[in-house]
């Protein structure tokens, strides 16, 4: 299909960068491949992750029966084999996060901000050349933010996650030590707790390691990665609103995909920047972003407007116009 990523001037309007990335069959270079190996081995796990989660039934029937019957060891029992498989699988989702960061932190993001910012190219420029690690960053994204919308939908975590430890901690009083325990010992218990209180607990995991990166990297300029972030929002705003660029994808998740990723952008802008994304000085343009997005159904897009609403870090400063608050009520 030629380029995948096609450039384009505008010659009327400074709309800002005006792509067509193709989210679906971009394919790592050379001086892509090692990079591109390493985090597609994590993107591949994120797969099963999201079915793990999406498959998430919860022991929320078993756990009444217990509650209302305490003397009932036959309801304990039940209770008690039906809440530890789930604890484990937690486990799995938090570790998986904790590898996601790291990932992120010294792999993904050192490599990435280097190859899509280092001179004499501009990221725009960059974007056509390292298409395929920006592709491999957008499904990053993607993956956080669906992890995310399917963890608010599904309250029995929280309540199997409880009911698991206060069964912990009494069987500790009464000197029982459980099999379980060498699986999720009481420190591991307490970070899951603090992981899944996190309304969006992957995103959290995410700006945290952006914010980190940013922090430790002082030899690489905060616009180098700022600018990265805001050439992909503008790239997946203009693919959004131009049903030339919306017409070429082959699914339309594609178009769920390009709207998650572009406000996952636009978040870790919020935590990076000083200023924040919502300022008259940011490089995103939040009016047209947020548009975008109230342009489509709703069903597909409150969760998204919802992240945008409550993860963000600037959105209540005084700094923020009134007008973008109103869009986002």
């Amino acid at each position: 299909m030629g380029n995948l990523l096609k450039v384009l001037t505008c010659t009327e309007f400074d709309q800002g960068p005006n792509f067509f990335l193709d989210f679906e069959n971009a394919q790592p270079t050379d001086r892509e491949r090692e990079v591109w190996n390493q985090v597609n081995a994590v993107l591949q796990e994120s797969e099963s992750i999201l079915s793990g989660l999406q498959a998430y039934k919860g022991a929320g029937q078993e756990i009444r029966d217990a509650i209302q019957n305490p003397s009932d060891m036959l309801h304990q029992e039940r209770a008690w084999n039906s809440v530890c498989p789930l604890v484990i699988r937690l486990k799995k989702f938090y570790t998986f996060s904790l590898k996601l960061g790291k990932y992120i932190n010294i792999y993904f993001l050192l490599h990435l901000l280097l190859s899509l910012t280092s001179p004499p190219f501009t990221p725009t420029q960059h974007l056509e050349r390292e298409q395929a690690l920006a592709k491999q960053f957008a499904e990053i994204l993607h993956f956080t933010l669906r992890f995310d919308e399917l963890k608010m939908r599904i309250p029995a975590i929280q309540n199997d996650f409880s009911y698991y430890r206060r069964t912990i901690s009494r069987n500790r009083l009464n000197n029982m030590n459980l099999d379980i325990e060498n699986e999720v010992n009481n420190e591991m218990a307490n970070r899951m707790s603090l992981f899944y209180a996190e309304a969006t607990p992957m995103l959290k995991t995410l700006s945290t390691a952006t914010t980190n990166f940013v922090t430790e990297n002082k030899t690489l300029p905060l616009e180098n990665t700022t600018d990265c972030l805001s050439t992909m929002a503008s790239v997946c705003k203009v693919m959004l609103e131009t049903p030339e660029y919306t017409s070429r994808f082959n699914s339309e998740d594609t178009l769920l995909f390009c709207m998650r990723v572009m406000v996952g952008v636009i978040i870790l802008y919020d935590h990076v920047h000083p200023n924040g994304a919502f300022n008259k000085s940011s490089k995103i343009d939040m009016k047209g972003c947020i548009k975008v997005l109230k342009d489509q159904p709703a069903d597909n897009v409150e969760g998204l407007l919802n992240a945008l609403k409550f993860t963000t870090k600037h959105l209540n400063d005084e700094s923020t116009p009134k007008n973008i608050r109103t869009m986002l009520q």
